[in-house]
Protein backbone atom coordinates (compact mmCIF):
# COMPACT_ATOMS: atom_id res chain seq x y z
CA UNK A 1 0.00 0.00 0.00
CA UNK A 2 3.00 2.02 0.22
CA UNK A 3 3.58 4.73 -2.80
CA UNK A 4 5.78 7.50 -3.45
CA UNK A 5 3.24 8.89 -5.46
CA UNK A 6 0.37 8.61 -3.19
CA UNK A 7 2.49 10.32 -0.54
CA UNK A 8 3.50 13.31 -2.92
CA UNK A 9 -0.31 13.67 -3.61
CA UNK A 10 -1.29 13.55 0.19
CA UNK A 11 -3.52 10.44 -1.44
CA UNK A 12 -4.95 8.04 1.11
CA UNK A 13 -4.22 4.47 0.23
CA UNK A 14 -5.21 2.47 3.27
CA UNK A 15 -7.17 -0.33 1.49
CA UNK A 16 -10.09 -1.51 2.99
CA UNK A 17 -10.81 -4.87 4.65
CA UNK A 18 -11.44 -7.16 1.63
CA UNK A 19 -8.60 -5.36 -0.24
CA UNK A 20 -6.05 -7.05 3.28
CA UNK A 21 -7.46 -10.05 2.85
CA UNK A 22 -6.77 -9.88 -1.02
CA UNK A 23 -3.42 -8.70 -0.05
CA UNK A 24 -2.40 -11.67 2.59
CA UNK A 25 -3.77 -14.58 -0.05
CA UNK A 26 -1.24 -12.83 -2.81
CA UNK A 27 1.25 -12.71 -0.35
CA UNK A 28 0.75 -16.69 0.81
CA UNK A 29 0.10 -17.85 -2.25
CA UNK A 30 1.94 -16.09 -4.75
CA UNK A 31 5.02 -13.71 -3.24
CA UNK A 32 6.27 -15.77 -0.52
CA UNK A 33 6.10 -19.64 -2.52
CA UNK A 34 8.00 -17.40 -4.93
CA UNK A 35 10.19 -15.67 -2.84
CA UNK A 36 11.70 -18.70 -1.15
CA UNK A 37 11.79 -20.39 -4.81
CA UNK A 38 13.76 -17.38 -5.61
CA UNK A 39 15.80 -17.64 -2.56
CA UNK A 40 16.39 -13.81 -2.40
CA UNK A 41 14.28 -10.86 -2.18
CA UNK A 42 11.53 -9.97 -4.42
CA UNK A 43 11.08 -5.82 -4.82
CA UNK A 44 7.38 -4.85 -5.00
CA UNK A 45 6.57 -1.85 -7.01
CA UNK A 46 3.32 -1.78 -6.50
CA UNK A 47 0.62 -3.25 -4.83
CA UNK A 48 -2.75 -1.97 -3.48
CA UNK A 49 -4.17 1.26 -5.33
CA UNK A 50 -6.93 2.74 -4.28
CA UNK A 51 -9.53 4.08 -6.97
CA UNK A 52 -7.88 7.66 -6.71
CA UNK A 53 -4.53 6.80 -7.53
CA UNK A 54 -4.68 4.12 -9.90
CA UNK A 55 -6.62 6.78 -12.39
CA UNK A 56 -3.66 9.10 -11.31
CA UNK A 57 -1.03 6.22 -12.53
CA UNK A 58 -3.08 5.39 -15.28
CA UNK A 59 -4.14 1.79 -14.28
CA UNK A 60 -6.75 0.04 -15.79
CA UNK A 61 -10.82 0.96 -14.37
CA UNK A 62 -10.89 -3.07 -13.79
CA UNK A 63 -7.53 -2.85 -12.21
CA UNK A 64 -6.84 -5.94 -10.05
CA UNK A 65 -4.56 -3.60 -7.51
CA UNK A 66 -7.76 -1.72 -6.49
CA UNK A 67 -9.00 -4.83 -5.03
CA UNK A 68 -5.49 -6.04 -3.59
CA UNK A 69 -4.80 -8.88 -5.87
CA UNK A 70 -2.28 -8.02 -7.60
CA UNK A 71 1.35 -7.02 -7.42
CA UNK A 72 4.11 -5.23 -9.89
CA UNK A 73 7.64 -7.11 -8.94
CA UNK A 74 11.15 -6.93 -9.91
CA UNK A 75 14.49 -8.29 -9.24
CA UNK A 76 16.09 -5.93 -10.41
CA UNK A 77 16.71 -6.40 -14.49
CA UNK A 78 15.11 -7.22 -16.95
CA UNK A 79 17.37 -10.10 -17.79
CA UNK A 80 16.65 -11.20 -14.29
CA UNK A 81 12.72 -10.80 -14.38
CA UNK A 82 13.18 -13.20 -17.13
CA UNK A 83 14.39 -15.71 -14.80
CA UNK A 84 12.14 -14.76 -12.57
CA UNK A 85 8.87 -15.28 -15.17
CA UNK A 86 10.46 -18.40 -15.83
CA UNK A 87 10.14 -19.31 -12.14
CA UNK A 88 6.88 -18.77 -11.38
CA UNK A 89 5.76 -21.03 -15.08
CA UNK A 90 8.02 -23.91 -13.74
CA UNK A 91 6.47 -23.42 -9.59
CA UNK A 92 2.84 -23.57 -11.59
CA UNK A 93 1.86 -21.22 -8.92
CA UNK A 94 -1.66 -20.55 -8.65
CA UNK A 95 -1.40 -16.59 -10.78
CA UNK A 96 -4.67 -15.29 -12.13
CA UNK A 97 -2.54 -13.10 -14.32
CA UNK A 98 1.39 -12.90 -14.73
CA UNK A 99 1.84 -10.15 -17.48
CA UNK A 100 5.45 -9.17 -18.88
CA UNK A 101 5.25 -5.52 -18.22
CA UNK A 102 7.48 -3.91 -21.18
CA UNK A 103 10.24 -6.45 -21.81
CA UNK A 104 10.34 -7.91 -17.96
CA UNK A 105 10.66 -4.35 -17.05
CA UNK A 106 8.57 -5.90 -14.21
CA UNK A 107 5.99 -8.69 -13.86
CA UNK A 108 2.38 -7.98 -12.43
CA UNK A 109 0.86 -11.10 -10.96
CA UNK A 110 -2.32 -11.39 -9.55
CA UNK A 111 -4.32 -14.20 -7.62
CA UNK A 112 -8.04 -14.11 -7.04
CA UNK A 113 -9.84 -16.34 -4.43
CA UNK A 114 -11.33 -19.30 -6.15
CA UNK A 115 -10.24 -19.78 -9.55
CA UNK A 116 -7.18 -18.18 -11.20
CA UNK A 117 -7.29 -18.51 -14.71
CA UNK A 118 -3.38 -18.71 -15.22
CA UNK A 119 -3.06 -16.34 -18.04
CA UNK A 120 0.58 -15.15 -19.16
CA UNK A 121 0.90 -12.59 -21.43
CA UNK A 122 3.17 -9.54 -23.08
CA UNK A 123 2.42 -6.55 -22.90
Amino acid sequence: MRSDTATRLGINNTPPASAVKALNALVDNVLDPLRDAWGGPIHVNSGYRSPRLNRIVGGTPSSQHQRGEAADITVGSPARNRRLLALIKRLDLPVDQCIDEKGCRWIHVSHRTGHNRRLYMKF
